[in-house]
């Protein structure tokens, strides 16, 4: 039995259970002009400093609440109505989910409150639960108030409710789980451990792993370099971490020294001439140093919008080498639909049926032309005089720097007839090399417009619907049960089609070994 159906409250009667448990604490002359207002159920948070007439913050603006200005008194009126204080300056209502924050002087007398409106979102999960469900540790970044918090709350209402699973919370300011000995509801199954003070939180992650057996940790705002060195020993003792963590985009946590060992750890490598020569790097470089902590890194930059880096050691190694990088983007429609990439998409967690009809090699190869981007790596030739090429031409093509991340070289005849390292290392990685004689525009155009050419030749082969074929195979099985499955190898065009319906279908997939042996692997 689910008991997340059995046990879960309405968003509504929360929401107002919420706002009225907010109110009582406040005195009269703050709470009456708050009750006033329309809209409560969008209210951030109410501002209060001495001195000051208070203010209520929501999402499209800012409402002073009367005219009178906030006195002591009115402040003791709230603090003797609140749980105490901790040593990071925070308090709570018991069994809510709503954060006070003080401001103190000089002598340590409290002359200001923000009260921040804690809410349970049911549902803020849809957008990412398929990542969540997989096992592997997240972590989530986004500006402060984007909810972060409340996404991390659903997180462990679904992994205990939903996938069963041993659920433990470190509950540093009582923010996931609310305030008092008691867990608001809306965490389900998932157990609560509360921390003394932050400076113990990172002593408290292993303690959950040490004592309780959990499945799944779930910890808010890792921010110390102890805290993410202890996330660094749950993950590797194979306990699954969801996390908070400060920054908005995986580029900030690169340029952090105390946190980027959350994703692999940042070193400086000094390479050999023939290795910086091999590069066109300078010998000087930087590198990741471990593999990451968290395998999958959320980038949250709306309410219904985030970027997601499913591969965290293979972006991070992009960056680092200046190449070119995409991470998938989803958001949710008005009518509840999840958008990749802003192309609609049924349930992303839905698993496909098969059947046993051949594949139309014909219908899907029209397809991922379609969707197709061809990445050219410039060698020698006019970059700007290509990218106007390509913007003129409307296809799908990317420029690229490194002939790893390449369809395919294009150079000029001198360049050509010297080579080079560069020009050997693209043909023996089986990359075909494109020749324009001179390096003018009408050159390139051509180039473009015979690339345009290839791609309407390469549409129906028997080669092609062989390998559709199996891949279709490949993926049932998986999906069925089977572990990993190994194809015939490829040319890259047809193993970049072999991706990419692994990928319609939901199963991962991954290339490996040297040309000409190179092949696909299908895996869950």
């Amino acid at each position: 039995m689910d008991l997340s159906h059995n046990q879960q409250p309405s968003n509504d009667s929360i929401k107002d259970h919420d706002i009225e448990t907010l109110t009582e604490i406040l005195p009269s002359n703050i709470k009456d002009p708050l009750l006033s207002i329309e809209e409560l159920t969008h209210l951030l948070e109410v501002v209060i400093d001495l001195g000051r007439v208070p203010q209520a913050r929501f999402t499209t603006g800012t409402n002073s609440l009367g005219s009178r200005e906030v006195t002591v008194e009115d402040i003791n009126y709230i603090t003797q109505r609140i749980g105490d204080f901790g040593e990071d300056n925070r308090a709570g209502i018991e069994r809510t989910l709503h954060r006070i924050s003080a401001i103190r002087n000089r002598s340590n007398k409290i002359i200001g409150l923000t009260l921040r409106v804690g809410r349970a979102v049911f549902g803020t999960i849809k957008i990412i639960e398929d990542l969540i469900l997989t096992g592997k540790s997240t972590l989530l970044l986004g500006r402060p108030g984007i909810g972060k918090t409340t996404m991390l709350r659903e997180v462990a209402r679904v992994l205990a409710d939903t996938a069963h699973k041993r659920v433990v919370i470190v509950d540093t300011s009582n923010e996931i789980a609310g305030d008092g000995d008691i867990p608001h509801p809306s965490i389900g199954n998932a157990r609560r451990m509360q921390v003394s003070t932050p400076l113990e939180q990172h002593s408290v992650m292993i303690e959950a792993v040490e004592n309780h057996m959990p499945e799944v940790i779930v910890i808010d705002e890792i921010g110390t370099e102890l805290e993410a060195n202890a996330a660094r020993t749950i993950a590797e003792r194979g306990v699954q971490l969801v996390a908070t963590a400060h920054g908005n985009t995986l580029e900030n946590l690169i340029r952090n020294p105390t946190l980027s060992d959350l994703i692999g750890g940042i070193h400086t490598v000094t390479l050999g001439d023939d290795e910086a020569r091999r590069r066109r790097t300078q010998k000087t470089v930087l590198e990741r140093r471990s593999p990451p902590t968290f395998d999958v890194l959320i980038e949250i930059q709306g309410r219904n919008l985030v970027a997601v880096h499913e591969n965290v050691a293979s972006t991070v190694d992009e960056i680092l080498r200046d190449s070119l990088f995409k991470p998938e983007i989803r958001s949710i429609d008005e009518s509840g639909n999840i958008l990749l990439n802003n192309e609609s998409t049924k349930a992303i967690s839905e698993k496909i049926k098969f059947s046993d009809n051949p594949v139309n090699a014909n219908e899907i190869v029209e397809s991922e032309l379609n969707l197709r981007t061809t990445r050219i790596m410039p060698y020698g030739v006019n970059k700007g005089r290509l990218q106007k090429a390509i913007i003129d031409s409307n296809l799908k093509i990317e420029l690229v720097n490194d002939i790893k991340n390449a369809d395919l070289l294009l150079t000029t005849k001198n360049y050509y007839r010297k080579r080079t390292k560069a020009l050997r290392e693209a043909e023996n990685q089986g990359r075909p090399v494109y020749v324009v004689r001179r390096n003018t525009s009408q050159q390139i155009e051509q180039f473009i417009k015979a690339i345009s050419r290839q791609n309407d030749f390469n549409r129906d082969t028997p080669a092609i619907s062989s390998a559709l074929q199996e891949v279709k195979k490949a993926v049932s099985e998986v999906i069925e049960g089977k572990k990993e499955i190994e194809l015939t190898p490829q040319g890259a065009y047809i193993r970049h089609l072999q991706h990419a319906i692994a990928d319609r279908y939901g199963i991962s997939s991954t290339s490996t070994g040297r040309d000409p042996k190179r092949k696909v692997i299908i895996y869950k």
